[in-house]
């Protein structure tokens, strides 16, 4: 199973230069938890809830005082959408982060979670078995 089979396509962001007020907003109104925040129209970091209030807990500003640039994680951490289910997980796992930018070349895709994994699991497992008999010649 490919990241690309997983994956989130409708994909939220802010501009850089946006105030939390309004990366909040977007990520209340559309029910998610994070944002892409790009720089003229290309993904330059991502910004979680996490990161939101991160942020105005150690600046003691409101949202509307702080520029999404002084929150979200930028660089963003990055992966192929034909790279496996299985090796998006290892990477989240080994970076530490629950999300992972899907992206071809420079160009944004998706979005992949670690909600994304888990809902998918029952599918990745039994993808994983029938790989396994195939390749142990089981035909059951």
């Amino acid at each position: 199973m490919r990241v690309a089979d997983v994956m989130s396509t409708d994909v939220k962001h802010v501009e850089l230069g946006e105030s939390l007020a309004a990366a909040v907003e977007t990520m209340l109104r559309a029910g998610i938890g994070s944002v892409v925040v790009t720089r003229e129209g290309s993904p330059a970091g991502i910004l979680t809830e996490t990161d939101a209030l991160i942020a105005a807990v150690e600046t003691d500003e409101p949202f509307s005082a702080i520029p999404v640039s002084r929150a979200a994680t930028t660089p963003p951490e990055t992966i192929r959408p034909t790279a496996t289910v299985r090796a998006a997980a290892d990477r989240m796992v080994e970076l530490g982060v629950k999300k992972l930018l899907v992206v071809d070349g420079m160009e944004l895709r998706g979005i992949v979670t670690m909600t994304d994994l888990v809902e998918h699991q029952g599918a990745f497992i039994r993808e994983t078995l029938r790989i396994e008999r195939e390749r142990d010649g089981w035909r059951g």
